[in-house]
């Protein structure tokens, strides 16, 4: 898909469609923009669109912030930590560096500059993607065999509304945004899909088997409602 870079909001993926009748900008779960245009409308009205609603996609923006503030400290995911340091350097960095997210800040910026916003998620997006292949294979295979459940392969994804799913080919597929949940809440989304296995549907038999494994999954259930699987 084409990719064009905004000079406020960064990248913004486009997408043809042959059942759009306009063009359309939304807010993708990883926090970038996505534009949905006619087959055959030339890309510069995309361009023409982020100019004239620039003020309708800040607060579309706002609205869609993700869970976490981005301040000196803040625990990210399960074992890193973010350190802001101000810099008489005027090229912002930020990096991993063991278990911490490290930004060189410059004088000239703030926290909440889009492109200083995108460059910190980036990096939390890598710190996320590095803890969930570390811990959730395991943890889901154990989980499996403690129930008795199977399944072919897992695979991560964080471009996803949904904290997991389970496809007809056996694949488990868990967003790495659940780093950011309680341990239990994890297992719950696990056992959610690992019961998928046996039923595909959300009828009494699955709840059944949910239960079986999380008897407390009424509330974790609740609890998730609440939260959203954003970085």
């Amino acid at each position: 898909m084409p990719v064009i870079q905004d000079k406020e909001f960064g990248k913004v993926t486009i997408r043809r469609s042959p059942i759009a009748t306009q063009v359309r900008v939304r807010v993708a779960p990883d926090g970038s923009l996505h534009a949905s245009l006619p087959m055959h409308a030339p890309i510069f009205l995309v361009k023409h669109l982020l100019k004239k609603s620039r003020n309708e996609l800040r607060e579309i923006l706002d609205k869609s912030k993700p869970e976490y503030v981005f301040e000196h400290g803040v625990q990210i995911g399960k074992s890193h930590t973010l350190i802001i340091q101000p810099s008489m350097d005027q090229e912002l960095v930020v990096k991993r560096q063991g278990q911490k997210i490290v930004v060189n800040l410059p004088t000239s910026k703030k926290l909440s500059d889009p492109d200083v916003s995108r460059a910190i998620r980036d990096c939390v997006i890598s710190a996320l993607r590095i803890e969930a292949k570390s811990y959730l294979p395991n943890r889901l295979l154990f989980l499996a065999q403690k129930y008795g459940y199977s399944y072919k392969k897992v695979r991560f994804s964080h471009a996803s509304g949904r904290w997991g799913s389970y496809s007809s080919n056996g694949t488990v597929s868990l967003n790495i945004a659940l780093m950011k949940l309680d341990f239990e809440l994890i297992d719950y989304i696990i056992i959610h899909e690992l019961s998928h296995t046996k039923q595909m549907n959300h009828g009494k038999v699955f709840w059944s088997l949910v239960e079986s494994a999380d008897p407390n999954y009424k509330l974790h259930r609740r609890t998730l409602k609440k939260l959203t699987p954003s970085i």
